[in-house]
């Protein structure tokens, strides 16, 4: 079983442009990520890191819990997910969540499939190619902006928080191991053949027990 479907695209066009006016108040940066805050089940979740390297729409164990969901609500999945080294990662099934993208002016809300996973990580969610692809998101990790059209054809910008990326990773660094993003190729020396998606951990990004906000 995937998790990923063919749905039709009914995203609005709308023209995405960043300009000198998008730049104001970006703290100078080398390569900080991009970390957002969106809203799910009436609840706004911060730590969201937006991965273009992901393949998949992944939520940690520990988010899922803070978020009080029934059980009931997961659905199973057969993949296998791999660590870094090769080391299998559980996976506890998949949700479908309606999820809502504001700037505080507008707002678009989609269904979103998450893969459940049950591991250590610096964020909440990873938002990976599958969710912004279809919203029509474009990213600039020079503006430090994620922005998509609203469905009547408004350009909605988020910013990142820089702070909280900084922090995540900091703290990150104290611990061995983390999940950083999803990809459809395991480890080298891994089966593809009993993979559908593969969670990559790096040394050098370590976890911290995220926690969604209301």
């Amino acid at each position: 079983m995937t998790v990923d479907s063919v749905e039709e695209d009914h995203t609005p066009d709308a023209d995405i442009t960043f300009t000198k006016a998008d730049l104001r108040n970006v703290v100078p940066h080398n390569n900080d990520p991009i970390v957002i805050s969106l809203v799910t089940t009436g609840r706004k979740v911060h730590r969201v890191l937006v991965d273009q390297g992901s393949s998949a729409d992944v939520m940690f164990w520990l988010t899922f819990n803070k978020l009080q969901l029934p059980l009931d609500y997961l659905r199973p999945y057969l993949g296998c997910l791999y660590g870094f080294a090769g080391d299998q990662v559980e996976v506890r099934g998949y949700i479908e969540m309606r999820t809502t993208f504001t700037d505080g002016t507008v707002a678009r809300t989609e269904k979103i499939k998450y893969l459940m996973v049950n591991a250590p990580s610096a964020y909440n969610i990873l938002l990976g190619r599958p969710t912004l692809s279809r919203l029509g998101a474009v990213l600039s990790m020079r503006h430090m902006k994620l922005k998509l059209p609203s469905m009547e054809g408004v350009v909605i910008t988020i910013k990142s928080n820089q702070k909280e990326a900084r922090r995540c990773y900091e703290k990150s660094l104290k611990q061995q191991r983390s999940v950083c993003h999803v990809t459809s190729t395991p480890p080298p020396g891994v089966d593809e053949r009993r993979s559908e998606v593969a969670v990559l951990g790096r040394d050098r990004r370590s976890p911290e027990r995220g926690t969604p906000h209301t």
